[in-house]
């Protein structure tokens, strides 16, 4: 079994950015520069034959190349807890193309359709109720910005879960344009 996900990397000033913006909220996880990404899909635990499949199906996406940029920041809760924090993306109607063509791709290689709405981000900090209060970290990087970069690839990840926390491994590229 293969745990996959479709994302879209960052280049390197991106990340440094985003790692300038990772302190101040007592007890948060906060992602290594090698976890940082803008999932488009989940594919969850996979079997070999059907991760081939998928690889099939990303291969026949076509969309044009774009430029995406960070724009603030945001987080998600659970029950009124929050759980993770994340950098937002300006809008971008590419991007969203993008992400509904690889979830029909998903749809054709057989995955399950994703019911949940897509929210572009790059989660930051994972968040448990030891965790401390977020309002000051938002209010600081409420403006977290960088200069636009261009997309010019998607790629599919293999997610590790480990002790220490999920390692990612870059399977595959498929280009845009």
């Amino acid at each position: 079994m293969h745990r996959l996900f479709v994302a879209l990397p960052l280049p390197e000033t991106v990340c440094d950015r985003l790692l300038d913006a990772m302190d101040g909220i007592e007890g948060a996880r906060w992602q290594g520069e090698e976890q940082l990404h803008l999932t488009l899909r989940f594919a969850g635990e996979i079997d070999p034959p059907v991760a081939e499949d998928l690889v099939a199906a990303l291969s026949a996406v076509r969309a044009p190349a774009f430029e995406l940029a960070i724009r603030g920041v945001g987080h998600f809760a659970r029950k009124g807890r929050p759980h993770a924090v994340w950098a937002a993306l300006a809008p971008s109607e590419p991007l969203a193309i993008l992400q509904r063509r690889v979830e029909r791709a998903c749809r054709a290689a057989g995955l399950v359709p994703e019911t949940r709405k897509f929210v572009p981000h790059v989660t930051l900090a994972r968040l448990n109720a030891s965790s401390g209060p977020i309002g000051g970290w938002l209010a600081d990087n409420a403006l977290l910005a960088t200069e636009p970069w261009p997309v010019e690839c998607f790629a599919l990840y293999e997610s590790r879960l480990t002790a220490g926390g999920s390692d990612y491994a870059r399977l595959e590229d498929f280009p845009l344009g």
